[in-house]
């Protein structure tokens, strides 16, 4: 087959020219690309993987369409395709696009007798290359993805904690610019990270940088995190709480994450229900956290309800419906004078009159310390079915 391959030899120019032409109509990630780099890069690394299909029609005799050595350069090659981030479809698909090229052209200069033969070599050495091109290229991909989570971490980290960034910012080419939500997240089970990442990603169109240990994520400027948080709890399959806290600038992320922190914290102590929450939404209870004596004399107040806990229920109910009676007492599945009628007991004993609006907020405060008094997993009462008719029984 040696006259083929001097056949073949002389038209490698021009079988090359054909495949980037093809490449760069064909493929869209060749078609991005600069003239010059076609031209060029492109076409060198086509031409190499011609020189060995050559040497395999020249070694008629060779039992393996491809060498160890010719492997290891489609391996060599392959690595170095990964770690200039071309993607492992396009890489496939000039390799088809060049057998398809080739295979034209072997049927216009080779002799009946030699087309068979030929071929059957064509799709050998096809056989023997593709697979350790995609494992090739799939490892290198692995490193790369490995490093580049490590360096996205590095700069997650320091963007949290106030430190320089822009360095790890340009290796992770990263633009870290303008406005940011910071959003710190707490699930009742911990879902699987690339699950959390996936999701968040899909919703805002760009890879979300992520603790995934912490759990707190840097989404760009004015995202819907509502909106996030309501995809999320869909995608993990359970209820999300989130904390956001708006950064103007790079430079007040690590303040935004702490206030993001210290609202969540608050959340969970409260036993919120899941949803998303911002300082404005806990900024009585932020205050009210402050660590002292005043919290533990307000907390103090309704100590007189601690052998009573249908009225520390019922209480609990009537100031979450904004002192609603009708709205109470339907949640609480009791009568209207029932309802009265706990109310007034817990008056009695509390010395504190809900018909006076000082002394009701006073009341509402008393129970948001009482809470935070509690652990940080406790959820509060609300006053569920079947509770009323036990506490009438007290």
């Amino acid at each position: 087959m040696s006259d083929l391959h001097a056949r073949m030899a002389a038209r490698v120019g021009d079988l090359t020219a054909a495949v980037v032409a093809r490449c760069a109509v064909e493929v869209p990630f060749y078609a991005a690309l600069p003239r010059r780099t076609l031209q060029v890069e492109v076409a060198r690394s086509i031409a190499a993987v011609h020189a060995l299909w050559l040497r395999v029609l020249r070694d008629v005799g060779a039992e393996d369409p491809m060498s160890p050595g010719d492997l290891t350069r489609l391996i060599e090659w392959s690595a170095r395709r990964a770690e200039e981030r071309v993607p492992l479809e396009a890489v496939m698909a000039a390799y088809l696009v060049g057998a398809d090229v080739w295979w034209q052209k072997l049927t216009e200069v080779a002799e009946p007798g030699e087309l068979a033969g030929a071929g059957g070599k064509l799709l050998a050495c096809l056989h023997a290359a593709l697979p350790a091109v995609v494992l090739a290229h799939q490892n290198a991909q692995e490193d790369i993805h490995s490093e580049d989570k490590r360096v996205r971490r590095a700069l997650l980290g320091a963007l949290l904690a106030g430190r320089p960034y822009e360095e790890l910012a340009d290796v992770a080419r990263v633009v870290v610019v303008g406005e940011h939500e910071v959003v710190a997240f707490a699930f009742e089970s911990d879902p699987p990270t690339r699950l959390v990442q996936s999701s968040l990603d899909a919703f805002t169109g760009i890879h979300v940088l992520m603790d995934h240990v912490a759990w707190i994520a840097l989404l760009p400027g004015r995202s819907d995190v509502p909106g996030l948080v309501a995809r999320l709890e869909n995608d993990v399959g359970q209820p999300v709480r989130a904390a956001a806290a708006h950064s103007s600038a790079p430079a007040a992320i690590s303040s935004a994450a702490e206030e993001a922190g210290r609202v969540l914290d608050l959340v969970r102590r409260l036993g919120r229900p899941p949803g998303c929450y911002r300082l404005d939404d806990v900024l009585l209870e932020h205050q009210l956290a402050r660590p002292g004596d005043g919290l533990v004399q307000l907390a103090a107040k309704l100590d007189p309800l601690e052998e009573h806990p249908y009225l520390l229920e019922t209480l609990r109910v009537f100031v979450e419906r904004g002192l609603n009676r009708r709205q109470s007492a339907l949640e609480l599945c009791v009568h209207r004078n029932t309802l009265d009628y706990r109310l007034q007991r817990v008056s009695a004993l509390t010395g504190l009159d809900l018909a006076v609006p000082a002394q009701a907020r006073l009341i509402q405060a008393a129970l948001v310390a009482r809470d935070l008094a509690r652990p940080t997993d406790h959820h509060g009462i609300t006053g569920q079915p079947g509770s009323a008719g036990t506490a009438e029984s007290r």
